[in-house]
C-alpha cells in the first residue's frame, strides 16, 4: 500500500491532508457504513491497518486478511487480536478475524461467502499472469455482493516529485483513467457487475483533468446468487495457509453472556440496595431524632414487616425490603431494569442463567444481600 513513497512525495508540490492511504481506508470505511456488510475480506492486507479500522464497525462480524507476504503480516498480526476489554465488556456482536498467506491468483474456498471484498493498491503489483487470473478469482468465484479497487492514476505522477516511472519499485503498472476504466468496465460486463469511478487525493485547482491520485472503482454485482448456484463448481481445495485467527467473546456465546448477565443482576442489586438503605436511613433521621432510642438503624421502617417476613415465600409482586440485616430484591425488579431485560430477554433465561451464581432467597424469587456491606 506504499505508504511511505506516498508520504515523501507529500513533501513537494502535493501534500495530502489526511494522507493518502488514511484517505483510501476511511472510503472504504465510509462504504462499510453505508452498505453494512456482516462478512469483508481484504485482499493485499499487508500490515492489517484496514482490518484493524473495520474490526470497530458494529456490522462486521468477520473480517479475512489475504497477502503473499507472510511477513509482513505476522509482524502486525497482535493488532487484531482482541484486548482484555474486550473480555471484561463483551460486544452483542461476534466477530472473527482470520489472516491467510497466499495469492490472488488462486482460489481458495475460505474466501466465499463474503458481503465485501476490499482491493486496496493490490492490482499494480500484480504479473500480467496473476491479473489475468485476478478477475476470475475475486467476480467469478469469491462473487461478492461488492468489490472495492483502488490503483494509481499514471495521469498524476507529474505532480509527484521524483517519480519518474512507476510510484513503487515493486509496481508492474501503472494506468491512467481510461486504462483502468476500460479493465474495470469489461470485467464488470463479463462477470455482470455494475461499476461506479471515484477517487481520493484531489489535484490542485487549476488541474482537475489530471483526475485523482488514487482512481478507485467500487464495483456491484447485478445478480443474488442462490444457494445452489453459489456452492455449484467451486473448489473444496484449500490452497492458502491460515497465519493468524481470533475469535472475539460475544455475548452470543452463552458463557460470556451468562457472564455479563449475572454481573449485571449483581450491580443492579447493589444499586437497589443503597437507595432501599438510603431511603431507610432518612425515614429514620427524620422521625427518630434520639439516637438512645435506636435499636437498629432499620428499626422504624421494619415496623411494615412482620418477623417471619425474610423466612416466608417471598411474593414476585413485592417492592424491595429489609428483614434484619438482610436486603430482599425481588428478580422481578431487576428483570424490569432495560439492560438486564436486553441482556436475558426472557425472565426464565434470567432464572436459569443466575442460578447457582447469585444468592437467591429460599423460594429463588428474589436477590439476597447483607446490609452490612455497601
Amino acid at each position: 500500500m506504499d505508504k511511505n513513497s506516498e508520504e515523501e512525495q507529500s513533501t513537494g508540490i502535493i501534500k495530502f491532508t489526511p494522507p493518502l492511504y488514511k484517505q483510501r481506508y476511511e472510503f472504504v470505511k465510509d462504504l462499510v457504513g453505508k452498505y453494512k456488510p456482516k462478512k469483508v475480506a481484504d485482499l493485499g492486507c499487508a500490515d492489517c491497518t484496514l482490518l484493524w479500522m473495520l474490526k470497530f464497525c458494529s456490522c462486521v462480524e468477520v473480517l479475512a486478511g489475504l497477502d503473499i507476504c507472510a511477513s509482513v503480516m505476522k509482524e502486525n498480526m497482535h493488532r487484531l487480536s482482541p484486548l482484555p476489554g474486550d473480555y471484561l465488556q463483551p460486544s452483542e456482536r461476534s466477530l472473527t478475524v482470520t489472516l491467510h498467506h497466499g495469492s490472488v491468483a488462486h482460489k481458495d474456498p475460505c474466501m466465499l461467502g463474503f458481503d465485501l471484498v476490499t482491493c486496496i493498491e493490490l492490482i499494480e503489483h500484480l504479473e500480467e499472469s496473476e491479473l489475468n487470473k485476478f478477475p476470475e478469482v475475486v467476480f467469478g468465484f469469491m462473487s461478492p455482493s461488492i468489490v472495492v479497487i483502488s490503483t494509481p492514476n499514471s495521469e498524476f505522477n507529474t505532480l509527484l516529485p521524483g517519480v519518474t516511472l512507476f510510484r513503487h519499485p515493486d509496481h508492474k503498472f501503472e494506468w491512467n483513467q481510461s486504462q483502468f476504466q476500460s479493465w474495470a468496465l469489461e470485467t464488470a460486463r463479463r462477470y455482470d457487475y455494475s461499476v461506479e469511478f471515484t477517487g481520493v487525493g484531489r489535484p490542485p485547482t487549476g488541474m482537475e483533468n489530471v483526475g485523482f491520485c488514487t482512481q478507485i472503482g467500487v464495483f456491484a454485482r447485478n445478480y443474488l446468487e442462490t444457494t445452489e448456484s453459489a456452492q455449484s463448481e467451486k473448489p473444496t481445495e484449500a490452497v492458502y495457509k491460515t497465519v493468524f485467527k481470533a475469535v472475539y467473546p460475544s455475548l452470543k456465546d452463552e458463557k460470556y453472556l451468562q457472564n455479563a448477565v449475572v454481573s449485571e443482576v449483581i450491580f443492579t442489586a447493589q444499586i437497589i440496595k443503597q437507595s432501599l438503605l438510603d431511603c431507610l436511613m432518612s425515614e429514620h433521621e427524620e422521625y427518630n431524632d434520639d439516637p438512645t432510642e435506636r435499636k437498629s438503624k432499620f428499626q422504624p421502617s421494619m415496623k411494615r414487616f412482620s418477623e417471619d417476613l425474610g423466612n416466608r415465600v417471598v411474593e414476585k409482586s413485592m417492592e424491595p425490603f429489609v428483614n434484619g440485616n438482610v436486603v430482599y430484591i425481588p428478580l422481578t425488579t431487576i428483570f424490569s431494569f432495560p439492560k438486564v431485560n436486553r441482556l436475558c430477554g426472557t425472565f426464565e433465561k434470567l432464572c436459569k442463567f443466575i442460578a447457582g451464581k447469585v444468592t437467591l432467597s429460599s423460594d429463588g424469587s428474589a436477590v439476597v444481600l447483607n446490609t452490612e456491606h455497601k
